[in-house]
């Protein structure tokens, strides 16, 4: 974050996420990266100790109260641990949104409160094997058998699959006959969530992602979240912080990147001078610092913006603005890291090599950059159409603006 913009209590909270992202052992960051760990369990846990999970959420459950201005804080010296580790910090802030903002006073004391503990691990089942980005394409179905709904169904790519005793799951409800009539519901792994096949990934490993099966699995009827049909809703408020979360650490670990390559063209010389000396690197530099502030301020404005409004078309655009510029600017300035480096950033010697592996899950989760798009003009559009004239005419301005034969539409 920009030191100009923080108060003290935040910059108090930058130290305390910097000195837990010290303290995390190397050798856990090279076992995940290995496939030899698939969960890490003990990460949370420490997280958890040190009151950084959820903290935007109430204090009543072992958040902090604060706000996404506070968050992003945090989340960008987190992720200088990679995607992996960053991801799994966040889907407690992600899961726990569902919960918070429309789950009952029973559900957060039963499942709010320990995923804030680190007594138990969550993850969200939202994308299908049919169905990426198409939310309400969804097949997974929730059928109502009195105290209980039975679901079957599968879900794929979900973080947290190997691991995760509590699963956020949207499942088609009613007769099918509604395309919106989708729900969500709090399922536990010991309903009946069978993991079917854990990923082989290029980069972000050891967050156990795989493929969950749902067969006749019975869920209780209060672990339904705000209501039936009423998923479109929790998915609407869910795109806040899945993308805040995605363009915060995607700043974060492009940062480390830079931070990296910058250091190395202060000491490499080729041709008898510091690379840094040559325009091709140091043109290099200024366009990624350029691109990284660029994405630190969208993505605090957006944050400014969610803590003041909440979930509104304005603001998931706005979401939708910082994710992809945030994720796209993470994998220019990784690419250009590398670039700096020269061969020796390819190898294993630097961590830029899982860095760019990392980033490049960014573009595509929470939502692709195309998707992004789509939301950004969608919402755009309907604001400027839809609004009442605050300033001047502007197409009258022009010379020969009365010359309403030309102004041809169809």
């Amino acid at each position: 974050m920009f030191e100009t913009l923080m108060t003290e209590q935040q910059k108090s909270l930058r130290e305390e996420a910097r000195n837990f992202a010290k303290s995390v052992p190397r050798q856990l960051l090279l076992d995940m990266d290995a496939n030899k760990v698939l969960f890490p369990r003990e990460y949370l846990v420490d997280a958890a100790k040190e009151k950084l999970l959820g903290l935007r959420f109430s204090r009543d459950y072992g958040g902090r109260g604060l706000q996404w201005v506070d968050e992003i804080i945090a989340l960008q010296e987190i992720a200088v641990l990679g995607a992996s580790l960053t991801c799994l910090y966040s889907l407690v802030t992600i899961v726990g949104e569902a919960i918070h903002v429309f789950g009952s006073e029973e559900q957060k004391k039963k499942y709010l409160e320990p995923i804030l503990k680190g007594r138990a691990y969550c993850a969200e089942a939202l994308t299908e094997p049919r169905g990426g980005s198409d939310f309400f394409g969804a097949t997974t179905t929730a059928k109502r058998d009195g105290d209980f709904y039975v679901l079957n169904g599968q879900k794929r790519f979900v973080v947290g699959a190997e691991g995760a005793d509590i699963f956020l799951v949207y499942a088609r409800t009613g007769d099918g006959s509604q395309k919106d009539a989708i729900s969500a519901f709090i399922v536990e792994r010991d309903m009946g969530v069978d993991v079917k096949y854990v990923y082989g990934l290029l980069g972000t490993r050891g967050g156990g992602a795989g493929r969950i099966v749902f067969r006749d699995t019975r869920v209780p009827v209060e672990n339904l979240i705000l209501g039936e049909n009423r998923g479109g809703d929790v998915f609407h408020q869910m795109m806040i912080p899945e993308r805040m979360t995605s363009a915060a650490g995607s700043i974060g670990l492009a940062q480390a990147a830079l931070d990296i390559a910058l250091k190395y063209s202060d000491r490499r010389k080729a041709f008898g001078r510091k690379i840094r000396d040559f325009e091709g690197v140091s043109f290099k530099v200024a366009d990624s610092i350029t691109k990284l502030d660029a994405a630190r301020a969208l993505t605090y404005a957006t944050a400014v913006a969610v803590d003041k409004l909440g979930s509104t078309p304005y603001t998931r655009r706005l979401v939708s603005e910082s994710k992809k510029y945030a994720t796209e600017a993470c994998w220019e300035v990784i690419n250009d890291a590398m670039q700096i480096m020269g061969g020796i950033g390819y190898t294993t010697v630097y961590p830029i090599e899982k860095y760019l592996r990392d980033a490049r899950l960014m573009m595509i989760w929470t939502g692709t950059s195309e998707i992004m798009n789509l939301i950004i003009q969608h919402e755009y559009y309907r604001q400027v159409l839809g609004q009442t004239p605050t300033i001047r005419d502007l197409e009258g301005d022009a010379e020969e603006a009365f010359a309403e034969d030309e102004k041809i539409y169809e």
